[in-house]
Formats: C-alpha cells, structure tokens, sequence
C-alpha cells in the first residue's frame, strides 16, 4: 500500500510552501488509495513556537487535508531512536563525541537515487559527505535519524517534499544501507519563491494559510491555486476542486522550475469560487465569516450579495461594499459637489418609476453635464469614489434610503 506523510516541526508557520507539500502527498495518496499520515517532527526544541503545532493542525482540517492515522508526535519516541543509534555504534558506524553519536560517512560509495520529479537521477560522491549528528547531548534526534527510522517503522513507501532537502539524501540513504532497511522513493519538489524571488518565507512575503482564512479566502481556492503552483494538471484548465485534482494527480507532472507566488492570481481564482457559489451559499460563507446579515430584509440581502459577489475578490470586501449604501463615509465636498448632490436629490426625488434604467440616467446624465466622472458622484452619495455599481446598488436599497444618501 502506498503510504506518504506530511511531517512539518513545530518551529513557525504553516505558509503556503508547507501546505503545498502536505497537499501533494495527500492527492498522491488518495489517488493511489493509499494512506497520507501525519507527522510533528519536534525535537528541535531551541526553535519550538508556542502555537504553531495547533496551527499546522488547525490549516489541515480547514483545508479538509485529513490524515488516515492517530498523529504522531517524535519527541514521544526518544526512547526508539536511542535503541537504534545503539545499533548504529554496535556496527562500528556511529561513534561517540562530545556526549553527542555521531555517524561516520564513507569516502568510498556513491549515493545515487532517480528522483521522481523530473524522472532525473541525482548522485553525491562519499567523499564529499561530512560526518553528521545523529543523537544530540541532550537525548534527542536530529532530523536526519528521526526521519529515516520513522519513515521505515511507519511504512512510508514515498518522500514527497521539497527540493531543499536533496543535499540531505545521501545520509539518510547510508542510513537505510546501514540498517539493511529499502529506501522509500524520492520526489523533491520546485520551492516556491516569494515577490522578490527568494524563497517563499515568512521574511520573503509568506504568510500563514490562516491568515489568508481570516482574510476572507476560501479554502477551495487555496487549494486550487497551492496546487497549480508546480503542478501542471494538463490541459487549458486551471479550476479544480479537490475530487478533481485526485483524480488526476500524477508525480510526473510536477515542474522542474521554481513557480512564483502570485497574490493576483490568488486573488482571481478566490473571485472565481465565490462568484461560482450561489446566493444562499455565499451568504452561509460570510455568517461563516463573522459578517452580520441582519437588519436587511430577505429581498435586500438576497439581491446585494448577488450584485457584491460579482465584484468581490475575498468575502472581507462585502461589508466595504454594502456599508457605505447605509453608513455613508461622509466627506467634506466642494461647492461644485455639493450643487451636483442638491441636484441629484431633486431630480430622484420626483423619480415615480424606481428602476436601474431610470436611475441611470439622471446620474450619467448629472455626470455629463457638469463633465465630471462617475467617481465624483460615487463620492458624493457614498464617500467613496468606487463601489457597488451604483444604478444597481440604489434600485435594491430603494428610494427613502437613497434620499438618505444625499442628506447633508
């Protein structure tokens, strides 16, 4: 059965690099019915963050990243990898130093694998290979021994992660060879790389996938964008949902090259899950949000949230459009402008046939008279040069409300 892990540490984030890596091994596993695990790589303990397993945890199951068995938590195992590094020194290919076992590397073998992405194969001479720590002074693993006896004694068939850990392959690799153990198969992914081109971290513009929740994304477009950030699913189609993407994930069809970060494309692709969602569903997504829907009625609500969602990029950007048909942003107008408003209220004052063609005209009409763009007129109903389109925005609050919008 094919098994594969998403195995983050404790030690920051969960930006979007990381949960790239744990949605590949997911859509690998379902795709091969096989099993995706979970793994807190802790025994880092210098740079352990307060909160950030919970994070991690939180980001998979909002994302419906879930794994198939009970997490797995290393500094839970010391006592594992100690009976192991015993071997390591009966075999004369660990030895001891500074209260530290140390691994010793032979000058004379190649360390070869083909890796999956890429179908390339990669080899590092011996000799080139310092000696690494296995076991620290204080009784915990480093990544290195940690990673390889768990990856065995948990069956992980498959490596997916990301192309920074390459370097790291040839000692894991004598690791295997010196407990007579099968290595897994190895794909080492493209790192994604950040606005100014360095690697996409919390110092090169990441931030956590929970953010961007708390932003106003949906789940359905981090995944979908995450996904097609190194992965070329084939064809001109870009919009999957999940079902899809397992469908026809392969490994062979994840690019050599380095994607880039695109906040616009994320923004795009949001736009377009919410504008694909109905009425009744994008309202549930914003109550979801924490946005109040009360005080309109059911008409009213149904018809702005089906005129905002044809203009909003994340679901933080409905109340900024829907506020200011209720609550102007009252500004300070010029004397021109304030001509423009008293002419505006009389002219849809006397208006008996309250329709968006009606509307339209005495406010295109006003705008062209006095040669100013619609955006003036947006400021002076709003307080804001842009919006709701407005003919549309003053049919659905109706008249009493507009004249409101035009009070001084």
């Amino acid at each position: 059965m094919i098994k594969v892990r998403f195995a983050p540490s404790p030690t920051g984030i969960p930006h979007i690099g990381g949960i790239r890596t744990a949605l590949y091994n997911y859509l690998f596993a379902k795709h091969n019915n096989g099993k995706f695990l979970l793994r807190i790589e802790d025994t880092d303990r210098k740079r352990f963050v307060e909160g950030a397993e919970e994070s991690i945890i939180s980001s998979l199951k909002w994302l419906g990243l879930n794994w198939d068995e009970k997490i797995t938590h290393q500094s839970e195992r010391l006592s594992v990898y100690k009976a192991h590094t015993q071997t390591l020194l009966d075999k004369k290919i660990a030895y001891k130093k500074n209260d530290a076992i140390w691994i010793k590397m032979p000058e004379d073998k190649i360390f070869a694998w083909k890796d999956l992405v890429g179908n390339k194969k990669i080899s590092f001479e011996g000799k080139d290979q310092q000696d690494f720590v296995a076991l620290k002074s204080d009784g915990f693993p480093t990544y290195h021994l940690a990673n390889v006896v768990d990856d065995h004694l948990m069956g992980i068939t498959h490596v997916i992660r990301g192309q920074e850990w390459i370097s790291s392959v040839p000692k894991h690799l004598y690791l295997y060879e010196s407990f007579s153990w099968d290595p897994p198969k190895f794909a080492h992914m493209p790192v994604i790389l950040g606005p100014d081109k360095g690697k996409l971290s919390k110092r090169h513009g990441a931030k956590s996938t929970l953010d961007y929740k708390n932003e106003g994304y949906l789940k359905e477009a981090i995944l979908n964008y995450i996904a097609i950030l190194g992965w070329n699913p084939g064809g001109d189609k870009e919009v999957l949902t999940l079902e899809e993407m397992v469908k026809i994930f392969d490994i062979k069809d994840i690019n050599t090259s380095n994607p880039k970060f695109d906040l616009i494309k994320l923004e795009w692709m949001n736009g377009i899950y919410i504008r694909s969602l109905s009425v009744e569903e994008l309202k549930e997504k914003l109550k979801d949000y924490g946005i109040n829907l009360t005080g309109y009625s059911v008409r009213e609500l149904n018809s702005l949230v089906e005129l905002a969602k044809t203009r909003i990029a994340n679901l933080s950007e409905f109340e900024e459009l829907i506020n200011p048909l209720f609550n102007p942003m009252k500004q300070e107008l010029e004397s021109e402008e304030k001509q423009i408003r008293d002419v505006l209220r009389a002219k849809l004052s006397t208006l008996d046939n309250w329709n968006e063609e009606k509307i339209l005209d005495i406010l295109r009409g006003e705008a062209k008279v006095r040669n100013k763009k619609m955006s003036v007129i947006y400021k002076i109903m709003i307080g804001k040069e842009r919006g709701l389109p407005l003919p549309q925005a003053l049919t659905i609050i109706g008249k009493e409300k507009t004249m409101n919008l035009l009070n001084e």
